[in-house]
């Protein structure tokens, strides 16, 4: 269980670092995607984006 709650924080913080290259490609705008102004900057929490990148890579994963 810890080993995925790790997965998942390091999949959320590098997602939130390529925020605005995911925008430009459409993924930065699903229903589940939080965007919050906090003390004058921009939080962006990727839920959603990590749910479906994370499928692709697993249904890719048993492919391989």
């Amino acid at each position: 269980m810890l080993k995925w709650a790790l997965v998942i924080v390091v999949a959320v913080v590098v997602l939130s670092l390529f925020a605005p290259q995911f925008s430009r490609m459409g993924l930065g705008r699903l229903p589940g995607d939080i965007t919050v102004r906090f003390r004058g900057r921009l939080v962006y929490l990727p839920i959603t984006t990590t749910v479906l990148i994370s499928l692709a890579l697993t249904a890719l994963g048993r492919l391989i």
